[in-house]
This record gives C-alpha cells, sequence and structure tokens, in this order.
C-alpha cells in the first residue's frame, strides 16, 4: 500500500488527521496535511472516502 496526498488539492480541513492520526498529520505552516506513513493504516481508506477534496491517493 502506498498513501499520498496531492497537495495542490488540500485544503487542510483536518479530516483525515481526525480519522486516521497513525498515518496523516497536519502541517500548520503550510495549511495542508501531509502523510506520516506513507505505508498506510488500517484507517486510510475511510480517510481517502471521507476527504471533502478527494485528494488522498491509495495505491495497492
Amino acid at each position: 500500500m502506498r498513501v499520498s496526498i496531492d497537495s495542490d488539492k488540500c485544503i487542510g480541513c483536518g479530516v483525515c488527521v481526525q480519522i486516521c492520526p497513525d498515518a496523516f498529520t497536519l502541517d500548520e505552516s503550510k495549511g495542508i496535511a501531509r502523510v506520516l506513513r506513507p505505508e498506510g493504516a488500517d484507517c486510510v481508506d475511510e480517510a481517502r472516502d471521507s476527504c471533502p477534496v478527494s485528494c488522498i491517493t491509495v495505491e495497492e
């Protein structure tokens, strides 16, 4: 599994961090989310599906 975020699309809402803090964090200096664990975690699919701008990609 490989998790990534399209930083051009991310609006920094923090939904992914709330759902899956093991895999995502907010970069407050840039105002966007970033991936902590590119190898993923059990909750990344839910975070991807909940992202309001669909900027999270999960590749198997």
